[in-house]
């Protein structure tokens, strides 16, 4: 499907939000930036550099500004994308229509222009070699499937990280197991823990 019908049927089809995030777009759309389709959410970029992203969830709706970093937030409503991996991004979310304020929203959004006009860019800390700690109930159940195990190895070590986290992560030796069972057949297949939202 071409990018403009991804971009009509994402605002068009049914959802609790789906009156709410038309009100962003109507202010994005005031601006100068091109509309477009990338990693299934609108986004909008100005000189081709990515600027803002709309998205929907079950619980929020709101903007990604992919450069929030710079921006000076004078409402404190922005929130960083994922604490401790995100360097850049920050999301300000809304539960409700009544939430947008369309002064406040478009101030945000004509500073993020400015900072792309600006050229602002934040250079990535480097970071050493990914460290990978399997937990003993994964390490366990891939020496019982040689094919996981094969599989397992050929991850890259940032996907081998997100699944050995999500098993040690759980609480629960029960969530530990229903985490488990869910990841082998992803393993087996050749998916990162979160390949389906980066897409």
């Amino acid at each position: 499907m071409e990018k403009a019908g991804k971009i009509e049927r994402y605002f068009s089809e049914e959802h609790h939000f789906k009156e709410a995030i038309s009100v962003l777009r109507d202010l994005v759309l005031k601006t100068k930036m091109e509309e477009t389709f990338k990693w299934m959410f609108p986004t909008y970029t100005f000189n081709g550099k990515n600027v803002i992203a709309l998205c929907k969830f079950k619980n929020h709706f709101g903007i990604w500004f992919f450069n929030g970093v710079f921006l000076s937030d004078p409402y404190r409503v922005l929130e960083n994308a994922q604490e401790g991996k995100t360097q850049a991004m920050r999301h300000w979310k809304f539960k409700s229509k009544d939430e947008i304020n369309t002064k406040k929203v478009l101030g945000y959004i004509h500073e993020a222009i400015e900072n792309q006009k600006r050229g602002l860019k934040l250079i990535p800390k480097k970071t050493g070699p990914i460290q990978v700690i399997i937990p003993e109930l994964l390490k366990d159940a891939l020496k019982r499937d040689a094919a996981a195990k094969r599989a397992f190895e050929k991850l890259s070590p940032y996907n081998r990280k997100e699944y050995s986290e999500y098993i040690a992560n759980a609480k629960q030796e029960k969530t530990k197991l229903t985490r488990l069972e869910k990841i082998l057949p992803m393993i087996a297949r050749d998916e990162g823990l979160n390949d389906k939202y980066k897409k």
